[in-house]
């Protein structure tokens, strides 16, 4: 085990001044959620994109899917185009085609903070933090415990100090000295005090659902109504593969449906578990599951705003655990892509590893999920800081080795890297140096060094003998270390004190109601 590095003043090559309150901890990239000015990468030609398409339309039309929720059961019912034998819900591809279509192509998400508001389509590409792992690990534990409220709201710190976290995907680890029945009344408070960024509920019965949208319309100093008008904030439901949508997540799914909130749905199929063992089958299934919940939606309220989400991986077949960040996973996610440009609705992925702690296994296979997703043409990315053990484990050290590789990505859409003018060809620059000299001393390279390449705010790029007589720090020590300074550090955003009071009071309230039934 590595031990727990000593207190520096620096923290990797560009941060400085760590743990005094005011002083930036670290020199970041400012908030800029980027835009994807890459071509997309598109596995799949014509054919192969029709063949998908008819094998998801085939599944709806031909097996159907299992539909337990009653009341959402019954709005199908009263529709044309749906057949229902059952809790099985079979429909027309006529029928599901046009209600996809009634589903904006691009929609936009205002939390609390306008200034963090989100567009979800285009070319946007949004980055969330690690999401629901039950267990956390850091360097100073070095082992895997049970989540506390004080950890998720640590990782809640991170999530709103760094600028390329760009929306709160859920609980960043999930608080178990928390009563489960009124754990989302604590975590959104904490959520909606530390952070002003797009915030998320989880659709696990009505009482959660309804008591979280009120704490972000508070929050947003809204009425009922505005809150209507438009996303404040969104929900993301799994399908219960294969082939089946659960009463709680279509109950949460509907109620958000109503009243205009974020809609997104990402089936989780495992190749060779619960889906086909072949990508094409998966994908097609997980988009069979995906469309079902885009149509209910549209029955609920015509023009909700909805995304599919694609989670299609593969098991290790000597195991049967999950694997992630493996080509079978980037391919997949490419491929979903492809499919969700044909329904014209925005796309969802993930950062994700199979990897059990911070090393190298946990980057590459994190660093494979992530560039596939920028790729894809995914506009949300979630779990894309902090993710370990295939989503039982958050780590905060991994949150803030993937913040950098999130960086990179940012730097790498900067248009100006790929400007092409004068400046930018600089033969006369050239013509000054010519064949004897350099370019470090040079006008053209003295108006620019400051901005012309990113700088890292983790990794060290000195080399090996002046790393060594610095004390030889790895890559997941200094993580560590910024990790406790920007927690020492952390200021939270301003909140109306009125509101702040407004929300404690409704926590208490509900408190005081019970909060959400639970089965223990």
């Amino acid at each position: 085990m590595i031990d727990e590095p000593k207190r520096r003043q620096r923290t990797g090559g560009r941060a400085g001044n760590a743990g005094r309150r005011g002083t930036a901890v670290i020199e970041q990239m400012p908030w800029k959620p980027p835009l994807n000015i890459d071509r997309l990468t598109e596995p799949l030609d014509d054919d192969g994109i029709a063949a998908i398409h008819d094998g998801a339309m085939r599944i709806l039309e031909e097996i159907g899917i299992e539909i337990l929720n009653p009341e959402a059961l019954e709005i199908f019912r009263a529709s044309t185009g749906c057949t229902i034998s059952g809790t099985n819900l079979r429909m027309g591809r006529d029928f599901v085609m046009d209600e996809v279509a009634k589903a904006p192509e691009q929609w936009a998400i205002t939390p609390r903070n306008p200034d963090r508001q989100l567009t979800i389509g285009g070319r946007h590409l949004n980055f969330g933090n690690v999401s629901s792992p039950p267990s956390y690990w850091d360097m100073k534990l070095s082992r895997k415990v049970t989540g506390t409220r004080e950890m998720c709201a640590n990782l809640l710190k991170l999530s709103q100090y760094f600028n390329c976290i760009h929306f709160i995907g859920g609980y960043p680890v999930e608080p178990q000295d928390i009563h489960a029945s009124v754990r989302h009344l604590d975590v959104l408070y904490d959520t909606l005090t530390l952070t002003d960024k797009v915030c998320h509920a989880y659709s696990l019965g009505k009482e959660r659902v309804e008591d979280v949208m009120e704490m972000v319309r508070i929050a947003s100093g809204l009425s009922p109504a505005e809150f209507d008008a438009s996303p404040r904030m969104f929900t993301n439901i799994n399908s219960t593969s294969p082939l089946k949508h659960d009463v709680p997540m279509l109950d949460g799914w509907m109620r958000l449906a109503r009243r205009g909130q974020g809609l997104i749905v990402t089936p989780f199929t495992l190749a060779g578990a619960m889906a086909p063992v072949t990508l094409a089958g998966a994908v097609a299934q997980s988009l069979a599951e995906a469309l079902v919940a885009v149509v209910l939606a549209q029955l609920v309220r015509p023009g909700a705003p909805c995304a599919i989400g694609t989670f299609t991986s593969n098991v290790d077949m000597k195991s049967g655990a999950p694997a992630f960040g493996t080509p079978e996973y980037m391919r997949a996610t490419q491929m979903t892509g492809q499919l969700a440009r044909l329904y014209k609705l925005p796309l969802r992925a993930s950062g994700v590893c199979a990897a059990n702690v911070p090393d190298a296994q946990a980057t590459w296979e994190t660093s494979n999920s992530l560039w596939s997703a920028v790729q894809s043409g995914t506009h949300m990315v979630y779990h894309a800081a902090g993710w370990l053990e295939g989503g039982l484990i958050a780590s905060p050290e991994k949150f803030i080795m993937d913040c950098e590789i999130l960086q990179h990505i940012q730097r790498y859409m900067d248009p100006t890297l790929t400007a092409t003018g004068p400046d930018e060809i600089a033969v006369d620059a050239i013509a000054e140096v010519g064949d004897q000299g350099h370019f470090f001393g040079i006008q053209h390279t003295q108006d620019r060094y400051t901005t012309a390449f990113y700088q890292p705010f983790l990794s060290d790029w000195r080399n090996f003998e002046a790393w060594e007589t610095a004390g030889g720090i790895w890559t997941a020590q200094r993580a560590h270390q910024t990790f406790k300074d920007i927690v020492a550090s952390f200021e939270p955003p301003a909140l109306d004190e009125a509101i702040r009071e407004e929300l404690a009071d409704f926590v208490a309230r509900r408190k005081s109601e019970g909060g959400a039934p639970t089965d223990y």
